[in-house]
Protein backbone atom coordinates (compact mmCIF):
# COMPACT_ATOMS: atom_id res chain seq x y z
CA UNK A 1 0.00 0.00 0.00
CA UNK A 2 3.08 2.64 0.92
CA UNK A 3 3.90 2.44 -2.85
CA UNK A 4 0.37 3.38 -3.62
CA UNK A 5 0.57 6.21 -1.47
CA UNK A 6 3.65 7.38 -2.94
CA UNK A 7 1.62 7.71 -6.17
CA UNK A 8 -1.24 9.89 -4.55
CA UNK A 9 1.96 12.30 -2.81
CA UNK A 10 3.79 12.51 -6.59
CA UNK A 11 1.15 13.38 -8.28
CA UNK A 12 0.42 16.30 -6.22
CA UNK A 13 3.39 17.51 -5.82
CA UNK A 14 3.38 17.39 -9.83
CA UNK A 15 0.29 19.84 -9.67
CA UNK A 16 1.36 21.82 -7.25
CA UNK A 17 4.36 22.74 -9.30
CA UNK A 18 1.99 23.95 -12.52
CA UNK A 19 -0.89 25.34 -9.27
CA UNK A 20 -0.82 28.67 -10.95
CA UNK A 21 -2.91 27.48 -14.07
CA UNK A 22 -5.58 25.98 -11.31
CA UNK A 23 -5.84 29.98 -9.56
CA UNK A 24 -7.19 31.43 -13.11
CA UNK A 25 -9.12 28.08 -13.52
CA UNK A 26 -11.16 29.23 -10.29
CA UNK A 27 -11.95 32.42 -12.40
CA UNK A 28 -13.07 30.65 -14.98
CA UNK A 29 -15.24 28.57 -13.31
CA UNK A 30 -16.85 31.42 -11.15
CA UNK A 31 -17.69 33.13 -14.07
CA UNK A 32 -19.21 30.26 -15.68
CA UNK A 33 -21.54 29.50 -12.09
CA UNK A 34 -22.32 33.56 -12.77
CA UNK A 35 -23.37 33.07 -16.57
CA UNK A 36 -25.87 29.95 -15.00
CA UNK A 37 -26.79 31.90 -12.20
CA UNK A 38 -28.74 34.43 -14.22
CA UNK A 39 -29.58 32.00 -16.85
CA UNK A 40 -31.79 30.17 -14.33
CA UNK A 41 -32.72 33.07 -12.95
CA UNK A 42 -34.59 33.98 -15.79
CA UNK A 43 -35.87 30.91 -16.12
CA UNK A 44 -37.27 31.05 -13.20
CA UNK A 45 -38.63 33.95 -13.19
CA UNK A 46 -41.48 34.36 -10.70
CA UNK A 47 -41.47 30.81 -9.79
CA UNK A 48 -40.72 29.45 -6.40
CA UNK A 49 -39.23 26.27 -7.65
CA UNK A 50 -39.00 23.91 -10.66
CA UNK A 51 -39.01 20.19 -10.03
CA UNK A 52 -38.71 20.67 -6.50
CA UNK A 53 -35.92 22.92 -6.54
CA UNK A 54 -36.02 26.79 -5.69
CA UNK A 55 -33.93 28.97 -7.13
CA UNK A 56 -31.60 29.27 -4.31
CA UNK A 57 -31.06 25.20 -4.50
CA UNK A 58 -30.35 25.41 -8.40
CA UNK A 59 -28.11 28.11 -7.86
CA UNK A 60 -25.90 26.23 -5.35
CA UNK A 61 -26.56 22.73 -7.33
CA UNK A 62 -24.91 24.52 -10.38
CA UNK A 63 -22.09 25.92 -7.90
CA UNK A 64 -21.76 22.59 -6.36
CA UNK A 65 -21.65 20.22 -9.46
CA UNK A 66 -18.65 22.53 -11.14
CA UNK A 67 -16.48 22.79 -7.99
CA UNK A 68 -17.07 19.18 -7.42
CA UNK A 69 -15.91 18.36 -11.07
CA UNK A 70 -12.84 19.95 -10.11
CA UNK A 71 -12.20 16.82 -7.53
CA UNK A 72 -13.45 13.86 -9.63
CA UNK A 73 -11.92 14.93 -13.19
CA UNK A 74 -9.00 13.39 -14.27
CA UNK A 75 -7.11 12.25 -17.25
CA UNK A 76 -6.31 9.33 -17.00
CA UNK A 77 -8.19 7.40 -19.86
CA UNK A 78 -5.82 9.83 -22.29
CA UNK A 79 -2.43 9.46 -20.10
CA UNK A 80 -3.72 5.48 -20.68
CA UNK A 81 -3.95 5.91 -24.39
CA UNK A 82 -0.64 7.59 -24.89
CA UNK A 83 1.44 5.43 -22.75
CA UNK A 84 -0.32 2.50 -24.91
CA UNK A 85 0.37 4.26 -28.42
CA UNK A 86 4.41 5.23 -27.01
CA UNK A 87 4.92 1.70 -25.96
CA UNK A 88 5.74 2.89 -22.02
CA UNK A 89 2.44 0.51 -20.83
CA UNK A 90 5.10 -2.37 -21.66
CA UNK A 91 7.37 -1.16 -19.13
CA UNK A 92 4.56 -0.68 -16.55
CA UNK A 93 3.20 -3.89 -16.82
CA UNK A 94 6.14 -5.52 -15.42
CA UNK A 95 6.67 -3.51 -12.62
CA UNK A 96 5.82 -4.89 -9.10
CA UNK A 97 2.43 -2.92 -9.07
CA UNK A 98 -1.01 -2.89 -10.47
CA UNK A 99 -1.12 -0.96 -13.68
CA UNK A 100 -4.74 0.04 -13.04
CA UNK A 101 -4.68 0.86 -9.15
CA UNK A 102 -1.44 3.05 -10.05
CA UNK A 103 -3.57 5.01 -12.50
CA UNK A 104 -6.38 5.23 -10.07
CA UNK A 105 -4.18 6.50 -7.18
CA UNK A 106 -2.39 9.45 -9.73
CA UNK A 107 -6.16 10.33 -10.27
CA UNK A 108 -6.81 10.55 -6.81
CA UNK A 109 -3.71 12.57 -6.28
CA UNK A 110 -4.56 15.21 -8.72
CA UNK A 111 -8.39 15.07 -7.17
CA UNK A 112 -6.84 15.85 -3.98
CA UNK A 113 -4.46 18.51 -5.33
CA UNK A 114 -7.72 20.17 -7.45
CA UNK A 115 -10.19 19.66 -4.15
CA UNK A 116 -7.23 22.08 -1.67
CA UNK A 117 -6.60 24.37 -4.16
CA UNK A 118 -9.70 24.57 -6.65
CA UNK A 119 -12.89 23.68 -5.06
CA UNK A 120 -12.42 24.99 -2.12
CA UNK A 121 -11.30 28.41 -2.72
CA UNK A 122 -13.13 28.19 -5.50
CA UNK A 123 -16.64 27.68 -3.20
CA UNK A 124 -15.83 30.51 -1.06
CA UNK A 125 -15.41 33.08 -3.67
CA UNK A 126 -18.62 32.00 -5.06
CA UNK A 127 -20.55 31.98 -2.22
CA UNK A 128 -19.35 35.86 -1.89
CA UNK A 129 -20.28 36.29 -4.75
CA UNK A 130 -23.82 34.67 -4.79
CA UNK A 131 -26.22 33.81 -2.53
CA UNK A 132 -25.69 29.83 -2.06
CA UNK A 133 -27.54 27.46 0.14
CA UNK A 134 -25.64 25.84 2.80
CA UNK A 135 -26.72 23.33 4.90
CA UNK A 136 -25.62 23.59 8.23
CA UNK A 137 -26.47 19.72 9.33
CA UNK A 138 -23.49 17.78 10.15
CA UNK A 139 -24.89 14.61 8.37
CA UNK A 140 -25.94 16.49 5.29
CA UNK A 141 -21.96 17.35 4.88
CA UNK A 142 -20.91 13.58 5.90
CA UNK A 143 -23.16 12.07 3.53
CA UNK A 144 -21.71 14.99 1.05
CA UNK A 145 -18.48 13.71 1.82
CA UNK A 146 -18.74 9.76 1.18
CA UNK A 147 -20.89 10.85 -1.79
CA UNK A 148 -17.96 13.06 -3.65
CA UNK A 149 -15.81 9.90 -3.01
CA UNK A 150 -17.95 7.35 -4.55
CA UNK A 151 -18.43 9.75 -7.44
CA UNK A 152 -14.85 10.00 -8.13
CA UNK A 153 -14.38 6.43 -8.18
CA UNK A 154 -17.23 5.71 -10.91
CA UNK A 155 -15.44 8.67 -12.80
CA UNK A 156 -12.27 7.36 -12.78
CA UNK A 157 -13.24 3.39 -13.39
CA UNK A 158 -15.30 5.04 -16.21
CA UNK A 159 -12.28 6.48 -17.49
CA UNK A 160 -10.52 3.61 -17.15
CA UNK A 161 -12.71 1.24 -19.10
CA UNK A 162 -12.14 4.35 -22.00
CA UNK A 163 -8.68 4.31 -22.27
CA UNK A 164 -8.27 0.44 -22.14
CA UNK A 165 -10.46 1.06 -25.44
CA UNK A 166 -6.58 1.23 -27.39
CA UNK A 167 -5.70 -1.66 -26.67
CA UNK A 168 -8.31 -2.50 -29.52
CA UNK A 169 -9.15 1.08 -31.43
CA UNK A 170 -5.42 2.32 -31.56
CA UNK A 171 -6.47 5.44 -31.51
CA UNK A 172 -9.88 6.21 -29.49
CA UNK A 173 -9.70 10.29 -29.36
CA UNK A 174 -13.22 10.80 -30.68
CA UNK A 175 -14.25 7.93 -28.20
CA UNK A 176 -12.44 9.59 -25.12
CA UNK A 177 -14.04 13.05 -26.37
CA UNK A 178 -17.26 11.39 -26.83
CA UNK A 179 -17.68 10.02 -23.24
CA UNK A 180 -16.06 13.42 -21.87
CA UNK A 181 -19.37 14.86 -23.89
CA UNK A 182 -22.36 12.22 -22.26
CA UNK A 183 -20.91 11.90 -18.73
CA UNK A 184 -21.17 16.48 -18.60
CA UNK A 185 -24.54 15.83 -20.01
CA UNK A 186 -25.46 12.73 -18.30
CA UNK A 187 -24.38 12.95 -14.56
CA UNK A 188 -26.65 16.12 -14.08
CA UNK A 189 -23.71 18.52 -14.51
CA UNK A 190 -25.54 20.87 -17.08
CA UNK A 191 -28.97 20.24 -16.34
CA UNK A 192 -30.27 18.34 -13.18
CA UNK A 193 -31.24 14.53 -13.90
CA UNK A 194 -35.40 15.42 -12.70
CA UNK A 195 -35.78 18.15 -15.53
CA UNK A 196 -35.08 15.70 -18.54
CA UNK A 197 -38.48 13.98 -19.75
CA UNK A 198 -39.62 11.02 -18.12
CA UNK A 199 -38.62 8.84 -20.55
CA UNK A 200 -34.89 9.98 -20.25
CA UNK A 201 -34.74 9.64 -16.69
CA UNK A 202 -35.83 5.91 -16.85
CA UNK A 203 -33.27 5.17 -18.84
CA UNK A 204 -30.37 7.24 -17.03
CA UNK A 205 -31.77 5.51 -13.86
CA UNK A 206 -29.87 2.29 -15.66
CA UNK A 207 -26.76 3.85 -16.45
CA UNK A 208 -23.85 5.16 -13.90
CA UNK A 209 -23.65 8.56 -15.20
CA UNK A 210 -25.94 10.30 -12.32
CA UNK A 211 -24.06 8.75 -9.84
CA UNK A 212 -21.03 11.28 -10.56
CA UNK A 213 -22.74 14.20 -10.37
CA UNK A 214 -26.20 14.88 -10.11
CA UNK A 215 -26.29 12.15 -6.63
CA UNK A 216 -23.82 14.42 -4.67
CA UNK A 217 -24.93 17.70 -5.85
CA UNK A 218 -28.45 16.78 -4.87
CA UNK A 219 -27.16 15.88 -1.39
CA UNK A 220 -25.27 18.99 -0.95
CA UNK A 221 -28.41 21.25 -1.81
CA UNK A 222 -30.87 19.05 0.56
CA UNK A 223 -32.65 17.98 -2.98
CA UNK A 224 -32.40 14.36 -1.42
CA UNK A 225 -33.26 13.52 1.74
CA UNK A 226 -33.48 10.50 4.16
CA UNK A 227 -34.12 7.77 2.37
CA UNK A 228 -33.95 8.81 -1.07
CA UNK A 229 -30.38 10.21 -0.14
CA UNK A 230 -29.47 6.70 1.38
CA UNK A 231 -31.25 4.93 -1.78
CA UNK A 232 -28.87 6.95 -4.24
CA UNK A 233 -25.75 6.48 -2.52
CA UNK A 234 -26.55 3.04 -2.06
CA UNK A 235 -27.34 3.34 -6.03
CA UNK A 236 -23.06 4.92 -6.71
CA UNK A 237 -21.85 2.38 -4.51
CA UNK A 238 -23.74 -0.43 -6.29
CA UNK A 239 -22.01 1.11 -9.47
CA UNK A 240 -18.74 1.37 -7.92
CA UNK A 241 -19.14 -2.46 -7.26
CA UNK A 242 -20.69 -3.20 -11.32
CA UNK A 243 -17.76 -1.42 -12.93
CA UNK A 244 -15.07 -3.38 -11.69
CA UNK A 245 -16.61 -6.61 -13.88
CA UNK A 246 -16.17 -5.25 -17.68
CA UNK A 247 -12.44 -3.15 -15.90
CA UNK A 248 -11.59 -7.03 -15.05
CA UNK A 249 -12.82 -8.55 -18.15
CA UNK A 250 -11.36 -5.55 -20.78
CA UNK A 251 -8.37 -5.86 -18.81
CA UNK A 252 -7.86 -9.65 -19.16
CA UNK A 253 -8.10 -9.41 -23.01
CA UNK A 254 -5.69 -6.15 -23.59
CA UNK A 255 -3.35 -7.79 -21.74
CA UNK A 256 -3.74 -11.04 -24.45
CA UNK A 257 -3.27 -9.17 -27.37
CA UNK A 258 -1.50 -6.35 -26.27
CA UNK A 259 0.21 -4.27 -29.37
CA UNK A 260 2.53 -1.52 -28.99
CA UNK A 261 2.48 0.69 -31.41
CA UNK A 262 5.70 3.14 -30.15
CA UNK A 263 8.50 1.02 -29.86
Amino acid sequence: MGKYLEMIRIRFLMMLAYRTNYYSGILIYSINIGAYYFLWQAIYGGKQDIEGLSVLQMTTYIAVAWMARAFYFNNIDREIAQEIKEGKVAVELIRPYSYLGMKTMQGLGEGIFRLLFFSIPGMVIVSLIFRLHVAFDPSVWSWFGISIVLSFIINTQINLLTGMTTFFLFNNDGLIRAKRVVIDLFSGLLLPISFFPMWAQTVMKYLPFQGISYVPSMIFTEGFKGNEMIQAILLQLAWTVILLIPIGVLWKLAKKQMIIQGG
